[in-house]
């Protein structure tokens, strides 16, 4: 948004009456307790939802009463709130956080603007497993009606199981039937014989394609002719896919219509699944291997055929580039986080589109004991290839990437064939690879462990690991040295040019320390270092902070 649009909007939120429940003000002159927004977050996207909002808000720098821009200087530096995005992220539903963190510099000092996302149909938004929502002006316990308001939500029609009035078995495929039919006996061989006894209709009412003899949006979706596509409008099936080339334009595309059963092996063909080689544990002779394995591309895409959104009239993409695919389907992750469908041995409660996703079922394209994704972990696994991407801060789309490449041999391919770690274990070690933020509950477990050293979100391999890696260099730049080291260096240094500013000491250490700091981190701990051998006897500092030198203490010098 503009400045103008910012404050437009900020007109239009002052002017409301105080007891609009999506809506809060707060001074926040300098600071403002973090569980204390993890819980606002909470209610105040609860209440969007139950007031058919399209989101909440959250504003610091306004006296609430009466209403008056006072200015907040809460969290002055821009980088701080964009890290706030993913803590709030790690502590709530489905990952949800801010849309968007807004300042807006006014007369009367800034104003920031949280804007926050209502709750997904049928699914309350909560804050470290507890849910909030307002009374008023008060901030409390989501109630049980107000619970269950959301919850019903997901109770609605079937999309998938509508029937389309005016097709007829005409306008499905029949080379897609003919498919079908060689997937459910695969599915179902004991039923093999009556399979050929059974004419079309027969068959598609035993797999629950159709209902009734009738022709469903499932049916079209699947098997569909396709020039039957219109019997979904103003919904839409659709697959695209999209080649990028080194510098992502877009260098070839096409798209996919029903039948999505055939669709789906003619995307397959387009995808360049080239030989990808490895030296596997130092060997002279390479392994070659497929960038991507064909069951875990087929599996991603089954996946988003059964989840996507077909109301909303988006399609399904697939976007290829140099080493990667990404996948992206329309509708939120109901399940809320891949780690929970990894961990948990039941299938999951719910299905966008349980109709479609049970004649997937009973073709052979996907199973429903929540096993699926499970299994594109461990497949990833055993080629020692990094693990699916799911990328879920999207409130309304869900994002897969498959890696066609081995990141680093001596860290995740070795890490991998470490029998000991758990899959939850690779999957955090995988995101510590791919320096992507881990969870504190992660980390701590790593921690524990003594898989990673360091501190978020600078954390890197630890010394157990590196050993059994082979990737002590890279242990070595990331740990560093012990303080002693660097004092010596300091003082070495003094004895031989006598004196040193604070730009020489900087030069002599900088790249010196560890990498897993950042230059920030660097200076200050130059900085504690200093006052610390100051303290000590050990220098001192002649002039300014800013133009001063250091040089030997009297005791140093008559060492």
């Amino acid at each position: 948004m503009t400045p103008d649009q910012l404050q437009n909007k900020l007109d239009e939120l002052t002017a409301l009456p105080a007891e609009v429940e999506w809506l809060e003000f707060k001074e926040a002159k300098s600071n403002f307790n973090f569980e204390d927004i993890g819980r606002y977050f909470s209610a105040l996207s609860n209440e969007a939802n139950l007031k058919s909002q399209p989101c909440g808000w959250l504003i610091f720098g306004v006296k609430d009463k009466p209403r008056k821009i006072i200015g907040s200087n809460y969290h002055p530096a821009r980088p701080s709130l964009d890290r706030l995005k993913q803590q709030i992220a790690e502590q709530t539903t489905n990952r949800i956080t801010f849309e968007e963190i807004y300042e807006l510099e006014m007369p009367q000092g800034r104003v920031v603007m949280f804007r926050i996302p209502s709750a997904p149909p049928g699914i309350p938004t909560d804050w470290k497993g507890h849910y909030y929502g307002r009374n008023g002006e008060s901030l409390g316990p989501l109630s049980p009606n107000e619970y269950d308001q959301i919850r019903r939500q997901a109770v609605c029609s079937d999309w998938s199981a509508g029937i389309c009035p005016d097709a007829t078995l005409t306008d499905l495929d029949p080379a897609a039937i003919e498919f079908a039919r060689k997937q459910y006996r695969e599915k179902y061989p004991g039923q093999a014989q009556e399979l050929d006894q059974w004419d079309d209709m027969t068959f598609l009412n035993k797999a629950k394609i159709c209902i009734g003899s009738r022709i469903t949006n499932a049916a079209i979706v699947l098997l569909g002719r396709e020039e039957s596509e219109h019997f979904l409008s103003p919904a839409l099936a659709r697959i695209t896919w999209v080649l990028k080339g080194e510098q992502g334009i877009e260098r070839d595309y096409e798209h996919f219509c029903p039948p999505m059963i055939l669709s789906v092996d003619q995307v397959f063909a387009k995808i360049r699944n080239l030989t990808y080689r490895y030296l596997p544990n130092a060997s002279l002779f390479p392994t070659e291997i497929t960038q991507y394995d064909p069951w875990v591309i087929r599996e991603t895409l089954h996946n988003c055929i059964a989840h996507q959104d077909y109301t909303r009239a988006g399609r399904i993409n697939v976007v290829e580039e140099s080493e990667s695919l990404l996948f992206t389907n329309i509708g939120h992750f109901i399940p809320g986080s891949v780690e929970e469908v990894i961990c948990r041995d039941a299938p999951p409660e719910q299905y966008r589109n349980p109709f479609l996703a049970q004649a997937m079922v009973n073709l052979n394209m996907i199973d429903t004991i929540g096993s699926g994704i499970k299994r594109m972990f461990l497949k990833q696994r055993e080629r020692f290839f990094p693990m699916p991407d799911y990328d879920l801060s999207e409130l309304d789309r869900v994002k897969v990437r498959l890696f066609g490449k081995v990141l680093d041999e001596n860290y995740t391919r070795l890490l991998i064939e470490n029998t000991d770690l758990s899959l939850m274990d690779v999957l955090a070690l995988d995101k510590v690879q791919k320096q992507c933020l881990i969870t504190e509950k992660e980390f701590k477990h790593l921690k524990k462990r003594n898989l990673v050293e360091g501190r978020r979100p600078n954390i890197y391999v630890s010394a157990k690991v590196a050993a059994v890696t082979d990737d002590k260099v890279a242990y070595i730049k990331n740990r560093a040295f012990d303080k002693a080291h660097y004092k010596k260096m300091i003082l070495a240094y003094l004895k031989k040019f006598e004196a040193a500013d604070r730009e020489a000491i900087d030069k002599l250490l900088m790249n010196k320390l560890s990498d897993a700091l950042s230059d920030k981190q660097k200076k200050s701990f130059i900085t504690n270092l200093l006052q610390e051998m100051r303290k000590n006897g050990m220098i001192l500092s002649k002039g300014t902070t800013r133009w001063g030198k250091w040089r030997l203490s009297k005791t140093e010098c008559n060492k």
